[in-house]
């Protein structure tokens, strides 16, 4: 077992250098292309997020189901867990990295959502269908890049969204109640299944109410530590950015880092919290009701701001309680979910609580909202018969995810998150032209008027 998560580790740092390289400049060349959209009108899209209603336009979805369906999968067990894996490897440099990453990122995000909606079509259960595959296939032509982006996309949501989500739950809910693994992934896969039934319409409902009471919950908590700890944010801040251009010493039982590996765990970790160029969030948003594709995109695009928030106080929070290095119950250094609990209980007693809760509503709503990505990749390559194969398959892995080692689950993780956001990246850069027309099109018609009020 050893031996087979040493390749893979190796397979995933092979793989996500030159990605790296790939996924900054797409994100620095749409950046360019919509002369930094997503600085200008931050603000705005905010506002169309929260107050915006097109209960009347084609879809199947409000926006704001889209975008917390988006944020259940992307608000979710990266923002505890895989922040603190980042650090625990890369130090606490890799936070910084991570933030690059959603700047940039929000470009990309723009960009996936506004091909999703223009290209997006009605399947044969009279639902919406979008995503990558549609818009690479029907805005370019290439079916062949379109077939591997569905083919990836539905391998990648039974390790991101599936294994990694049912992995951490299950060793939150062991680590602070002694829980057995097995009971808590049942337990999981038989509340997935139940709201899979139900298809986009319940996921909808589902993650509308959970995402922002967790969110809230988790940031408040977070918050809490922070007061606590007020003392050691400037310390933790200036660690932030000295280790992301020179690595981290050693510290406790933190074996170091090197700024390559600060840049990777932070770049990696931050695609996989905010998606951005990955291909997931344009599937949901291509069912949302809107009117101009480039309303929906704006309102996407917030997605990768409000899940860097999210990410960013979880890693103050392990900065300023000083817990990086430590060593668990078992022997073994801190490292994921446990390393998060860790920092919580530093600040007050039983605030490792507020992270087991925070990891098992954001483990099961990104475990919901990700399988309806999957169902679609599957939709689109085998047709709308094999949507209740996927859910009950999809069901029972989330079972089986509990018992896979850590390490084994994000690697193969980030390995299929890699070879997903490829051919999307692809797309996005040839079809850049589009996405720029598309965006003075909605300007021209009804954002300058709004902006105005």
């Amino acid at each position: 077992m050893e031996t087979l998560i040493y390749w893979l580790n190796r397979i995933d740092a092979w793989v996500w250098q030159p990605l790296f390289v790939v996924l900054v400049g797409t994100g620095l060349f749409l950046t360019y292309r919509l002369r930094g959209l997503q600085f200008r009108y931050l603000l705005y899209s905010l506002k169309l997020a929260f107050t915006r209603h097109d209960d009347d336009a084609e879809g199947d979805i409000s926006h704001f189901q889209a975008l917390m369906t988006a944020l259940a999968a992307t608000i979710g067990i990266g923002n505890i867990a895989g922040v603190a894996t980042a650090i625990a490897m890369g130090g606490l440099g890799a936070l910084f990295w991570l933030w690059i990453t959603a700047l940039i990122g929000m470009a990309t995000k723009y960009s996936e959502a506004i091909l999703a909606i223009k290209y997006r079509i009605v399947d044969d259960r009279g639902e919406m269908a979008g995503g990558p595959m549609y818009y690479i296939e029907q805005g370019l032509g290439w079916k062949w890049l379109a077939v591997a982006f569905a083919f990836f996309g539905g391998l990648t949501t039974l390790f991101t969204g599936n294994l990694v989500q049912s992995n951490s739950i299950a060793s939150a809910v062991s680590t602070s109640f002694g829980v057995n693994v097995w009971i808590s992934g049942a337990i999981l896969a038989v509340c997935t299944g139940l709201v899979l039934i139900g298809g986009i319409k319940s996921i909808g409902g589902v993650t509308s109410f959970l995402v922002p009471f967790m969110a809230v919950f988790y940031v408040v908590g977070s918050f809490l530590v922070l007061v606590i700890k007020y003392a050691y944010i400037p310390e933790a801040f200036s660690l932030i950015f000295s280790t992301a251009f020179t690595g981290q010493a050693a510290v406790g039982g933190f074996a170091g880092s090197t700024i390559m590996l600060a840049v990777q765990m932070g770049v990696s970790r931050g695609v996989f919290s905010n998606e951005s160029g990955l291909g997931s969030s344009p599937i949901a948003a291509a069912s949302a009701k809107t009117d101009l594709p480039g309303r929906q995109a704006l309102i996407s695009m917030t997605g990768a701001f409000l899940s860097t928030v999210v990410c960013t106080f979880t890693g103050l929070a392990i900065a300023v309680t000083h817990v990086l290095g430590g060593i668990g119950a078992d022997g073994t250094v801190l490292n994921g979910a446990p390393l998060t609990i860790a920092a919580f209980n530093a600040a007050f007693p039983y605030g490792g609580w507020i992270v087991v809760l925070g990891s098992i509503l954001f483990g099961y709503s990104t475990i919901v909202g990700w399988a309806y990505y999957g169902e679609k990749c599957c939709e689109y390559l085998f047709g709308t018969r094999s949507i209740f194969f996927y859910r009950l398959i999809f069901s029972i892995i989330v079972l089986f995810g509990v018992a896979i080692p850590v390490e084994m689950v994000w690697a193969l993780a980030d390995i299929a998150n890699a070879f997903m956001a490829l051919p999307n990246l692809i797309g996005i850069v040839a079809l850049s032209g589009i996405v720029v027309s598309e965006t003075r099109v909605f300007f021209d018609k009804v954002a300058q008027e709004e902006l105005k009020l």
